[in-house]
């Protein structure tokens, strides 16, 4: 078994990786919340709806990652910093999904991983990485006659806009079309704005309802156009995810690794 500590483990995201850890031959061996969360002392288990596991959240870091193999974050930006601080001191690989990170983070996660294995994605999907090579290698043959623009649909909740995975996708679209263009984001139109740029590269943020996440990559020509689309109908799978991409760095060296080295992109 592997053994997982979760990071955010009170929020949705923690509460999946609980309730799919046995599923996916994980034991949850510790379970971190914020500090002065209600839940405190209450059992991780309990919370996510399998049961009493005997593992209770605690806002104490460093006693969450006793005996865990690997730590999966799920929380925010400001609290990544410390737990990359403790994992490596306590040689505990980190898979990260947390967005919008600043370059503080970033470089601190490459400091991680000289010490432990790390992977980060702003989506832990196995669909959504196979989306962004698909839309980068459309973008790469369709050339520059087609432009891309994206859209992506979020419940009403979703603080930040354009989601994480959007500005994966537009990073893959981009990275295909260089060195041969260079393209810029878009995030809105209005008003007398003229015709399209073809330097574009729009992105679109629509709010509403309970939509778990979809991404729609568009790729229109002369004639023709292309739609590329993923729907996530449950936040399951963003912890298969995670569970597997803790798999998939247990016993590895320290070092970057990403969602396409899991998949085996």
């Amino acid at each position: 078994m592997l053994k997982v500590a979760i990071h955010g483990a009170s929020g949705k995201m923690g509460q999946a990786i609980v309730r799919l850890a046995a599923n996916e031959r994980a034991q949850v061996v510790g379970a971190i919340v914020s500090r002065g969360s209600s839940r405190i002392g209450r059992d991780v288990g309990e919370l996510a709806g399998t049961g009493n596991i005997g593992v209770a959240m605690s806002d104490d870091t460093s006693a969450g990652l006793l005996g865990a193999d690997v730590v999966i974050d799920f929380s925010r930006p400001e609290a990544l910093p410390r737990l990359l601080h403790l994992a490596m001191r306590a040689k505990v690989a980190v898979v990260s999904g947390t967005t919008r990170l600043d370059g503080t983070c970033e470089r601190l996660l490459d400091e991680t991983a000289q010490h432990v294995p790390v992977l980060w994605s702003p989506n832990t999907s196995i669909g959504i990485h196979v989306l962004a090579e698909i839309a980068a290698s459309a973008a790469r043959r369709l050339g520059p006659g087609y432009d891309v623009e994206i859209v992506e649909v979020h419940h009403r909740a979703k603080v930040d806009a354009p989601s994480g995975t959007a500005v994966r996708l537009a990073d893959a679209v981009r990275a295909a079309r260089e060195p041969n263009a260079t393209l810029a984001d878009v995030h809105g139109r209005e008003g007398n704005v003229g015709p399209r740029k073809a330097d574009e590269l729009g992105i679109f943020a629509v709010r509403g309802g309970d939509v778990i996440g979809d991404h729609t990559v568009h790729l229109l020509g002369p004639g023709e156009r292309i739609e590329l689309t993923h729907r996530a109908t449950s936040r399951d799978l963003f912890a298969r995810g995670a569970l597997r991409a803790a798999w998939h760095l247990h016993g590895k060296p320290p070092g970057r690794y990403t969602m396409a080295d899991v998949i085996g992109g």
